[in-house]
């Protein structure tokens, strides 16, 4: 791989990383509710799931939805259920889970880190579209005549550098207008809207087929 597929590389993932979706938005969601150092547990979970995908792309695994469109339709209205569920449950979510500005939980808050980090996981490998997409981009960075696992691994490196760096900068302003939520109204509002967007990424996921 040369240095300038590898710069094409990065453009193109720092790109599709800063584009919101439900990855972002439930790491900001967390980054407001429960401060930057606790949803770093939500971080990790969403990092792993897709790097997990980047990695079954690679086996060739997204040729096998590709070929199975009923399995594919089943894993997208799992995810889009779940994408729902989720918007439901921060919809009807009580005010008093909105946390105060500083990193510790509120009295209140009783979900340990494995409950965000399983959150953040089950958020991003909720969409099967993303083992299509992976199998149908990393190819085209990786050179056919060199070894491909150092190429891949570099990728992927590469990959979660960029998405860690997004997801900081979205916990990062969570945690900034986290102050605001103290107040009742704004807080029921930020619930309103962040699950109004869940519920209508689910809606998305459930009707756009491939």
């Amino acid at each position: 791989m040369s240095l300038h597929t590898w710069w094409l590389f990065v453009i193109t993932v720092s790109i599709v990383s800063a584009i919101p979706g439900p990855n972002m938005l439930l790491v900001m969601t967390h980054g407001a509710q429960y401060g930057l150092r606790r949803s770093s547990a939500t971080m990790a979970g969403c990092l792993l799931a897709l790097v997990l995908m980047l990695s079954i792309s690679a086996a060739g695994l997204g040729v096998f939805l590709e070929a199975w469109p009923a399995m594919f339709n089943a894993l997208r209205i799992i995810g889009a259920a779940y994408l729902v569920y989720l918007g439901i449950k921060t919809w009807r979510a009580p005010i008093e889970h909105i946390a105060h500005s500083s990193d510790e939980p509120a009295a209140k808050q009783v979900r340990s880190r494995l409950a965000l980090f399983r959150n953040g996981f089950l958020i991003a490998s909720s969409n099967p579209k993303a083992i299509l997409f992976a199998a149908a981009l990393l190819p085209q960075f990786i050179d056919a005549d060199h070894a491909a696992l150092p190429q891949f691994s570099i990728l992927v490196a590469t990959f979660s550098v960029i998405e860690t760096s997004c997801y900081l900068a979205y916990a990062s302003f969570g945690t900034q207008i986290s102050g605001k939520l103290k107040h009742p109204p704004i807080a029921k509002a930020f619930n309103r809207l962040t699950g109004s967007i869940f519920i209508g990424f689910g809606a998305m996921m459930a009707l756009i087929r491939r």
